[in-house]
């Protein structure tokens, strides 16, 4: 049995959970209201995705507010340091079992992959998300604001963009998740708050 260490704090889990139910909610019902399919139907759909929408971003200021209140922003900040090492683990060391090259700590969760990932989506998805929701939702006020020559293609097309690279994280994360000493003790980590090391 490795050493247990705790890297995930109660607020943290409770983040991380409620953003990712947030995020499938947005996600299931945006491809319902591009017309992938009917669940809630588009009305309740459209209502749905805009109050799952501003309570991310409620959630988002409350967990800017505590990384920058605890210091566990720290956590986020990208290095490249070992980060081909990490690549050519996931790429290829992993099916050798070989030993992952990083080990979490309390001070240093995150492996530089994630970190540049992290940052990705933190500065390109989530703001071609955010810009084109919030551009999609206010249409109506697009004359008041001087916007009245731009179409609405172009926003619908780049928030359907920022839904698949989304898609595309949230699948990838899933399969990584499952790449810890068991299947499951990944997200057990981020349930209990202990990670086996």
């Amino acid at each position: 049995m490795g050493e247990r260490v705790y890297l995930f704090k109660g607020f943290e889990r409770f983040w991380h959970w409620t953003q990712a139910a947030l995020i499938l909610f947005l996600m299931l019902s945006g491809f319902e209201i591009h017309g992938s399919y009917t669940l809630f139907g588009f009305e309740k759909a459209v209502a749905c995705h805009n109050f799952a929408a501003w309570s991310l971003v409620g959630l988002w200021i409350f967990a800017l507010f505590w990384h920058l209140t605890t210091g566990e922003w720290r956590h986020y900040i990208p290095t490249t340091e070992k980060v081909l090492l990490v690549a050519k683990y996931y790429s290829s060391g992993i099916f050798r079992n070989e030993p992952h090259p990083f080990k979490p700590s309390a001070l240093n969760k995150h492996n530089p992959l994630q970190r540049l990932t992290y940052l990705a989506v933190l500065l390109l998805v989530s703001p071609l998300l955010w810009i084109t929701g919030w551009l999609y939702l206010f249409h109506g006020d697009w004359n008041a604001w001087g916007l009245a020559d731009l179409p609405l293609a172009p926003v619908a097309i780049g928030h359907t963009i920022g839904a698949f690279l989304m898609l595309a994280f949230f699948v990838s994360h899933l399969y990584l998740v499952t790449t810890g000493p068991t299947m499951t003790s990944q997200i057990k980590a981020m349930i209990t708050g202990w990670e086996e090391i």
